[in-house]
């Protein structure tokens, strides 16, 4: 039996009918031609939705990295505060789970071929995925604690070049969680970005924490690192997750993925803020803040809604791609992050931070490059196919 597939996040088979097996009509080679529009619009919306991660997670990670910078700049100084934020936006992603699932499901009904699509193995039971939620956001609220804690004790330069330590971390997860395969475009990138990152890092302008005992910098030294790998793992198993146990290839997926760990992380971030005590705190920080309370709110929300956007985007791209090409755009974000920082906050731009943009360009463009010659190749096997399944038609 002639069937046609194509991997553009999803895998669309094209069955013939039982009746149509032996062609008797030129009806059929029409009907074989008009299936094939069918792939080629889905691969360039594969490519419009990764466009939109990208833009989505380089933006936000960006403002997000500058407004935690801007908080503690101005006066703020509450660690769980720092880690709250960061997951606590997630209710502004509510109403866009409510539209697409309610679209999907009214797709469904009206559309025979979307209906066809649905037809896919039964997802995970709640309990599975209750399980699967609460892990990930117990694990996102140790991660972000560890990074707060890093930037406490650590000096920035060695703060930003642990923190890159994440994409060798993660490249070593993919490989074992993932069946992750290297070739030297892809190798060439992590070196690059890797190296940007290190440049910014030993170009940061940072004083050595004099007052900070060494007890408490080996903390950071290893909370940082610990985060880093942390982050990295989290990355991967979200990968296996959408990959082996979700089984649903939607974008409602994936803002579940985000909206339901990240209120278990906010759950775990107030009980910490109560914990430690320094929510008695939050209302001096806030009176005492350099620019006043509304601009200490204001940062505080804003925050909040550009790590959603970034966290959207990461997790789009993971479900789309994987994690280690996530974990490269996200990468690609720390060059960006300077340059803004001289638009907004009037910093120097100097021939180190222009050599780390350059490098990192570079090794985004060697990974885009990547993948350009595996969809070619794809794209070269599937017309293949499709010819040789046109042929076999004519001849029949």
């Amino acid at each position: 039996m002639l069937f046609t597939c194509l991997y553009s996040s999803e895998w669309f088979c094209y069955f013939p009918a039982a009746d149509d097996e032996e062609p008797n009509s030129s009806n059929d080679a029409s009907s074989i031609n008009n299936k094939m529009q069918l792939p080629k619009l889905i691969h360039y919306k594969w490519w419009l939705r990764v466009s939109c991660y990208i833009l989505f997670l380089l933006s936000g990670q960006s403002a997000a990295t500058l407004l935690g910078g801007l908080y503690y700049d101005k006066g703020g100084n509450s660690k769980w505060m720092a880690t709250f934020v960061q997951s606590a936006g997630f209710p502004i992603l509510l109403p866009l789970l409510f539209f697409f699932t309610s679209s999907i499901n009214s797709n469904t009904a009206t559309n025979p071929i979307s209906s066809s699509f649905a037809n896919k193995p039964e997802g995970p039971k709640l309990s599975t995925l209750t399980f699967l939620y609460i892990g990930f956001g117990a694990l996102l609220t140790g991660d972000n604690l560890m990074y707060s804690y890093g930037l406490l004790y650590l000096p920035v330069s060695t703060y930003s070049l642990l923190c890159a330590t994440q994409l060798a971390f993660n490249a070593l997860f993919s490989f074992f969680l993932n069946s992750q395969k290297f070739s030297p475009f892809v190798f060439n990138s992590l070196i690059l970005l890797t190296a940007s990152a290190s440049l910014l890092a030993v170009n940061a302008d940072s004083e050595n924490p004099a007052g900070i005992p060494r007890r408490k910098y080996v903390i950071g030294f290893f909370c940082t690192l610990g985060a880093s790998a942390t982050y990295s793992l989290y990355l991967s198993l979200v990968q296996l997750s959408f990959e082996k146990v979700i089984n649903k290839e939607t974008f409602s997926t994936v803002l579940n993925m985000q909206i339901y760990p990240s209120f278990v992380a906010t759950c775990g971030c107030v009980v910490g803020l109560f914990a430690s005590g320094e929510w008695e705190s939050l209302e001096n920080e806030m009176k005492e803040y350099k620019e006043g309370k509304v601009s200490y709110l204001m940062t505080l929300i804003w925050t909040a809604i550009t790590w959603q956007v970034s966290s959207v985007g990461l997790l789009g791209l993971i479900f789309e791609v994987s994690s280690l090409f996530s974990n490269v755009i996200s990468t690609l974000a720390l060059p960006l992050v300077p340059i803004l920082a001289v638009i907004f906050f009037h910093d120097k731009m100097n021939g180190v931070k222009v050599m780390a943009m350059l490098l990192a360009i570079w090794g985004f463009l060697s990974y885009i490059y990547q993948h350009y010659l595996d969809d070619a190749k794809s794209k070269t096997s599937l017309t293949s196919e499709n010819e040789v399944a046109g042929a076999q038609l004519e001849t029949g």
